[in-house]
């Protein structure tokens, strides 16, 4: 399955592959301070790896009529707060995709599966 957005030119028609898509989520949610890392949703994760198209290690992506649908599954690190550090994650994914795809985006959902008790690598 390939992602298409209109370009700034009048005349084409860009087409993007969903592994890049799903791995530009992947490195933004990444990059954020607090996250340990990304996981698997627990509710089927096998089945999904194998037989989803969508879902690609700790993100799922489905292209809706009115934009993307983003959810993004990771764990956090103990000592940060569980509710800024999924706003950020949001608005860095939000803004990856934007500045490199300008694709619509109708939500970002993030899950944090679970909170890492070991001391954060600088």
């Amino acid at each position: 399955m390939n992602y298409k957005t209109q370009t700034t030119a009048s005349d084409g028609l860009v087409t993007y592959n969903k592994k890049i898509l799903l791995s530009i989520i992947n490195l933004a949610a990444k990059e954020i301070s607090g996250v340990s890392s990304l996981c698997a949703n627990f509710k089927g994760s096998f089945m999904k790896k194998m037989f989803s198209k969508n879902y690609y290690e700790g993100v799922e992506v489905v292209n809706t009529k009115d934009g993307l649908v983003v959810d993004v599954y990771l764990n956090i690190y103990s000592n940060y707060n569980v509710s800024d550090v999924a706003f950020r994650v949001q608005e860095n994914v939000k803004s990856g995709i934007i500045s490199m795809m300008n694709m619509p985006i109708r939500s970002i959902n993030v899950r944090v599966m679970g909170v890492d008790f070991v001391a954060e690598k600088k």
